[in-house]
């Protein structure tokens, strides 16, 4: 009898870190060099590369979460967690998604343009960013003071969700300690939906 196969699950840091609390995710994702998931979750900074990270999807994933800063009009360093309501990719007449974003609704369309089956199952551990470029402002490393105490609390978020995603792909883990009790705004990530959000 063959054994039942593994769950496959997916840790992705999005984001630029040169303009400012965008880089977020990837803070993440190198703050847990240092408190590491467990081995068989696959942890990568995928950065700004929206297409490696849309094949990444493809993979045979069961789950995937994506860190990323994203604005929804809560307290900056407010930590969420999002399930995104994944688009099929059938759309009658539509073109191959623009490569070169990396927001979560564009790598989500992109990713669903390219596959030939279902994509896993994708929350977005989202951070209310402080500090984004404005107009001219072509370079803004660092992150804002409550995004980098937020850091932490991603990190310790995902060592919270992993072991219940590892152990069932379905389930809808607990971020803890809610900050926001109204209804999340979703204007600003078009294909992600509020029904699983949490705040921190």
């Amino acid at each position: 009898m063959t054994p039942p196969s593994r769950t496959r699950l997916l840790v992705a840091g999005v984001g630029n870190i040169f303009l400012a609390d965008d880089a977020f995710g990837p803070e993440v994702i190198r703050a847990l060099q240092t408190r590491p998931l467990p081995a068989e979750v696959r942890v990568r900074d995928f950065g700004i590369r929206g297409l490696d990270l849309a094949y990444e999807l493809l993979d045979g994933y069961d789950t995937a979460v994506l860190v990323d800063a994203a604005p929804r009009g809560h307290r900056p360093g407010t930590v969420s967690l999002i399930e995104a309501d994944l688009p099929d990719g059938t759309a009658a007449g539509a073109g191959p998604p623009e490569a070169h974003g990396m927001d979560p609704a564009t790598v989500l369309a992109l990713a669903a343009h390219l596959a030939d089956g279902p994509l896993p199952r994708v929350l977005v551990l989202a951070c209310e960013p402080q500090e984004r470029p404005r107009g001219d402002e072509d370079i803004m490393p660092g992150l804002s003071a409550p995004v980098r105490e937020a850091v932490e609390r991603a990190v310790e978020a995902l060592h919270a969700m992993v072991p219940a995603l590892l152990a069932d792909p379905a389930a809808t883990p607990r971020l803890g300690r809610p900050e926001e009790s109204a209804p999340p705004p979703t204007a600003a990530l078009p294909h992600l939906a509020a029904g699983a959000a949490e705040d921190r």
